[in-house]
């Protein structure tokens, strides 16, 4: 099935028209050019349906704001691997492998149908049928097959993030292998510790374990999102209001947030906020969080839990404890802490012996000795026990 899929769109095609399908649903006519952008945009079927953020305006949709949500979900092109994958396959940008596997992801369920096939959702969508190793296999840097026999039909055409990764199905389940980087290779073992940590917490998150290929460390999720919802990224609910001058970044989240119905998100973003000052996550940034919805529905259920925790921990410095910026809403971590109004369901109880089991998943690593993941777990309780603090204080203050 996936071959002749390849066939039909081929290496190099030429301008071709499509639908982009939401689900089941068509959205709007388009056409997108040899270079992989939208060169037009023609019939709207249902606005309902367009992604978030997208504005129509009286001459027709906002192509401008469409082709940055299109390009949007190809590989960055600082993803580790990337050149040499392209060159292997002989596809000039990510952009282009969009094309390749009609804009399927697992992360929402939008993709492209060519005019005139008779594709549906439920017969190529990457939650329900298999899909291609090769991609995958290729970004880790393993010999790729004949090009004559690579398919492309792959969720690793629309993965975020700049890390080595890539999907695997394991059991019927689609799971998220992602590597590390740098000296220490320590962003597997940091997801790992953060699952931990808000375990403890009850707080909403994707589990991450550790597995080891090629005798390098790497994570593993299992997919949140499943055949019925999708996550839309914080960076595009922002987009759905323009920002008033007088209304800073955090309120306007939470204001557009409130125009879409999402429920109960400033207590889950507390909660998300205060784990990343525990971990001293660097890079919490606007596609690295967001929001779940029904695709059918379009009802939205909430917060997204927790994920993408691993650029914490001070992961690519030797000084661990050493001063870091923080995202999204202050540069810096105790004001953007302080940015947090209830810490009444934090139990510092919950955290007993944490250093001790920190302690132990990094003992894995080969590349972390004993002095770095000793100072690793004090800072972590450090930072703990300044959580604690503003809780207490909190406890204190006058009602009203």
């Amino acid at each position: 099935m996936h071959d002749i899929l390849n066939t039909m769109i081929g290496k190099g095609a030429a301008t071709l028209d499509y639908t982009l399908m939401h689900k089941n649903q068509p959205v709007v006519d388009m056409v997108i050019d040899e270079t992989g952008y939208i060169a037009k945009s023609r019939k709207i079927y249902d606005q309902r349906h367009l992604p978030t953020g997208i504005g129509i305006f009286k001459t027709g949709i906002d192509r401008k704001a469409l082709n940055d949500w299109w390009t949007g979900r190809s590989i960055p092109a600082g993803r580790s691997g990337l050149d040499a994958a392209l060159q292997s396959i002989g596809i000039a940008t990510p952009t282009l492998l969009l094309e390749k596997c009609f804009g399927l992801s697992l992360s929402d369920q939008y993709w492209i149908c060519p005019k005139g096939s008779e594709l549906s959702w439920g017969n190529i969508n990457f939650f329900q049928n298999d899909f291609s190793k090769d991609i995958g296999e290729i970004l880790f840097g393993h010999e790729p097959p004949a090009p004559a026999r690579i398919s492309l039909m792959s969720p690793d055409n629309t993965s975020d993030g700049w890390l080595r990764k890539k999907w695997v199905i394991a059991d019927g389940k689609r799971y998220l292998m992602k590597g590390g980087s740098g000296v220490y290779q320590q962003e597997p073992f940091n997801e790992v510790v953060a699952s931990s940590l808000m375990r403890r917490l009850d707080i909403s998150h994707v589990d991450y374990t550790l597995t080891i290929e090629g005798e390098k460390p790497y994570s593993l999720c299992e997919n949140f999102i499943t055949p019925e919802t999708e996550l839309i990224p914080a960076r595009r609910i922002l987009q759905t209001q323009k920002q008033p001058n007088d209304r800073n970044l955090r309120d306007h989240f939470f204001a557009c947030c409130e125009m879409l119905g999402i429920p109960n998100i400033k207590a889950e973003m507390d909660k998300m906020l205060t784990v990343d000052y525990m971990i001293a996550n660097e890079d919490r940034h606007w596609n690295n969080f967001g929001c779940v919805r029904n695709a059918e529905t379009l009802q939205w259920t909430g917060l997204a839990p927790v994920f993408d925790s691993g650029t914490s921990l001070w992961y690519n410095t030797q000084r661990v404890g050493s001063s870091i910026e923080s995202k999204p809403f202050r540069k810096n971590p105790d004001e953007q802490l302080k940015l947090i109004d209830d810490l009444s369901w934090f139990n510092m109880d919950t955290l007993e012996r944490l250093n001790d089991e920190i302690m132990e998943i990094f003992s894995l690593s080969r590349e972390i000795d004993h002095a770095r993941r000793t100072e690793i777990a004090r800072s972590v309780i450090e930072r703990a026990g300044q959580v604690e603090k503003l809780s207490q204080e909190q406890k204190k203050r006058p009602y009203g």
